[in-house]
């Protein structure tokens, strides 16, 4: 935990908050804080600063705040994501709120199982809890937003097309990129200017009807070489070789 995010509920006072529960236990048990010590706190959506510890109580830990700067800028990057087996989601979250990116599409593919999608992790109350620890993480509180999509086909000719216009409006007209294997494809690009919608598949990767579906509403399909990467480890990757 590198920085506290806070909550309205909270705030007991204009400057004043109240904290329980995990973040109690984690700033007597690791971060070992005694009044007058002031750690990096953010409110969730909103400002970040500093806190100062005024008092510690058997269940309860007050501070002081002081709000002062904005969060850091998100990635220009919307995520498509078939739907991870749920440890692994776990972990996506976390790193995705880390890198600063704020759109996340999980969609159903053919390769997805169904019983991915009756998981207790995909309420929304638990996927919030998982981003939050990557928020901590990264000294950010612009929490991403989550969209379950569980139909490939409606999703491709319904909501695609509004999440690239909405992309447009920004700026230019988006990059649009599909990760999958086959050497014979181009290399993802590097260095990019631009904002980016990309759309990874699930383990063994979309099939032929789902890459050329992808492909007919403007993706560019590449590869990322060689080696064979798990999709948690494949987002960092990607993520760093387009906007490094």
């Amino acid at each position: 935990m590198n920085m506290i995010i806070l909550f309205q509920s909270d705030f007991t006072g204009p400057e004043t908050i109240t904290l329980w529960g995990r973040r109690k236990a984690h700033l007597e048990n690791v971060n070992r804080v005694k009044p007058g010590d002031t750690l990096k706190v953010g409110l969730l959506n909103h400002q970040m600063g500093k806190g100062t510890v005024t008092s510690i109580s058997e269940d309860s830990i007050q501070m002081s705040v002081d709000l002062t700067y904005a969060p850091p800028l998100p990635l220009p990057l919307t995520l498509i994501l078939a739907l991870p087996r749920p440890k692994m989601l776990k972990r996506i979250l976390q790193t995705t709120a880390s890198l600063g990116i704020k759109e996340i599409y999980l969609i159903n593919t053919w390769r997805v199982e169904k019983s991915f999608w009756s998981s207790p992790l995909l309420y929304q109350k638990n996927l919030e809890k998982e981003l939050i620890l990557g928020l901590e993480q990264a000294k950010d509180t612009l929490l991403p937003k989550i969209h379950l999509k569980r139909l490939f086909m409606p999703f491709i000719t319904e909501d695609l097309p509004d999440i690239i216009e909405q992309s447009s409006q920004i700026e230019s007209p988006p990059l649009l990129l599909t990760t999958h294997p086959g050497e014979q494809l181009p290399p993802c690009p590097e260095k990019v200017k631009q904002r980016t919608i990309l759309a990874m598949g699930p383990e063994g990767g979309f099939i032929d009807k789902e890459i050329a579906s992808l492909e007919k509403a403007g993706f560019k399909t590449v590869q990322l070489g060689n080696r064979i990467l798990r999709l948690e480890t494949a987002i960092p990757y990607v993520t760093a070789r387009l906007f490094k």
